[in-house]
């Protein structure tokens, strides 16, 4: 179950990435910020791909960890910043777009099951973990 959850993390996180690498030269004009839109979606992509080989590498439960809190903020901006316009946030541009459309459905997908998974993962992680400490290992035998 643990490699199944790892590839499903993994994979969402890697729609993740594409969609925001393919969308980040349009980002560009965005306003408002010091860090320019296109330089924030190729920020998101390249943590999303980063993070996608940490937990395919790992599987512990800090990966996990970092993949549901990478994948997790990436769906809550979107869902965010589709209903709310909340303009410029200190460095952040002003990314509010009420529209929608296939590109941001598969992100968003990505996202929320690659946190999803990421979530059951890290507890699975941790009680494979608990699991393995828990294994009674009789002493030694020996002369006193």
């Amino acid at each position: 179950m643990g490699l199944i959850l790892r590839l499903i993390v993994a994979a969402g996180l890697a729609a993740d990435a594409v969609v925001h690498w393919m969308f980040a030269p349009d980002m560009a004009y965005v306003e408002g910020g010091s860090i320019g839109g296109d330089d924030l979606f190729r920020i998101q992509a390249a943590v999303a791909g980063v993070v996608a080989v940490i937990v395919l590498t790992y599987g512990s439960r800090w990966a996990h960890a970092l993949a549901f809190l990478v994948a997790a903020s990436a769906a809550g901006a979107v869902v965010l910043y589709y209903y709310v316009d909340l303009g410029a946030l200190g460095p952040l541009p002003d990314m509010h777009e009420p529209v929608w459309y296939l590109d941001k459905t598969i992100s968003l997908v990505g996202e929320g099951g690659a946190a999803l998974a990421a979530l059951v993962g890290f507890f699975v992680a941790g009680r494979k973990r608990r699991a393995e400490d828990d294994v009674f290992e009789p002493e030694p035998v020996g002369r006193f």
